[in-house]
């Protein structure tokens, strides 16, 4: 048998296409939104109890950590978002070759970069 596949495949050397990189932070993106939806749900329940509850949870919200949970957050939905587009625009067929892929994969890498980058200047 004449099996040129490698033996032990050393996956630090590994070299992965642009379309598997924009595809795994996709997948984990879902996951942080999945995990990020009870503490979307607790703040939208304390915005809007009472007006003490509010003032509270904007005391809370002014600080640092708090500040970063939500631009990761944030950032998770936003590559989501654009990701998905990508995905809708294939879906019609446009992009569908491998250069077609890889720039629309550069697209929603520049894209959802420029966001995330915007959300954060809103949030600070």
């Amino acid at each position: 048998m004449n099996d040129k596949r490698p033996v032990n495949l050393d996956l630090a050397t590994f070299r992965w296409p642009i379309t598997a990189m924009v595809s795994m932070p996709h997948r984990i993106s879902g996951f942080v939104i999945f995990l990020a939806i009870p503490i979307v749900l607790w703040g939208l329940q304390q915005s809007l109890s009472s007006q003490e509850s509010f003032d509270a949870l904007q005391v809370v919200l002014d600080g640092v950590v708090a500040k970063l949970i939500l631009w990761s957050i944030l950032a998770g939905l936003i590559y989501h978002f654009v990701a998905g587009i990508k995905h809708l625009i294939m879906d019609v067929g446009i992009g569908e070759s491998l250069e077609g892929a890889r720039r629309l994969a550069f697209l929603t890498l520049g894209v959802s970069a420029v966001l995330i980058l915007a959300a954060g200047v809103w949030i600070w």
